[in-house]
């Protein structure tokens, strides 16, 4: 495998899981707390919030940084 496939799996893995994590924000802001027996891992609902929102922003990072890098053609193929 090259870095550029290990890259590209990595950014489409980045990808396909802040879809669901995105998808799991609640509009209301509840978050993981509005499904309902999934907030119980975290302390409180708020906990559960924090850390829905630090691993979007990381993974909102990862793919943002990954795309410039990908789409640059900094790397040769």
């Amino acid at each position: 495998m090259t870095l550029i496939t290990v890259l590209r799996i990595i950014w489409m893995a980045s990808a396909a899981l802040l879809t669901i994590l995105v998808l799991l924000h609640s509009p209301k802001g509840d978050g993981i707390a509005g499904i309902g027996g999934q907030a119980q891992l975290f302390t409180s609902a708020k906990s559960a919030e924090k850390t829905l929102n630090q691993v979007t922003w990381t993974l909102s990072i990862i793919f943002i940084g990954l795309t410039i890098i990908l789409s640059a053609g900094w790397l040769a193929n």
